[in-house]
């Protein structure tokens, strides 16, 4: 007879506010390829809501963190690839902002859908 170790399972550490703060920093340098400069993105402001998010997310029944979770992957990986594409364009021209700003429109209308799953 063998004896074999039990397997552990270990919880997945999800930090929600974490997650949700990098999609944004994303869309702040998204901004910038737009010429979009006048937004104020961070501080205070970009803090309180990582910790709203957290504790949304802790509070929230399974179904719904995992929904959460299902669209920040999503949208974590549409925005990468928007990004790879903006940045295999590698031109400062005014079609390149275009595709920037419209890729920020839909990053953000991606985080506000994100915030509504959590009822923020």
């Amino acid at each position: 007879m063998t004896h074999q170790s039990p397997a552990f399972a270990m919880p997945v550490m999800n930090d929600a506010g974490r997650q949700v703060a990098q999609l944004r920093h994303v869309l702040t340098l998204v901004e910038l390829i737009a010429g979009r400069t006048d937004r104020d993105q961070g501080g205070d402001a970009a803090l309180d809501e990582s910790a709203r998010i957290s504790g949304a997310y802790d509070d929230a029944v399974p179904i719904v963190q995992r929904r959460f979770d299902a669209l920040v992957a999503e949208t974590a990986l549409w925005a990468a690839a928007g990004v790879e594409a903006l940045l295999a364009a590698n031109s400062p021209d005014r079609q390149s902002q275009g595709a920037a700003a419209a890729l920020a429109d839909e990053l953000a209308r991606a985080l506000r859908d994100i915030g509504r799953v959590l009822r923020l």
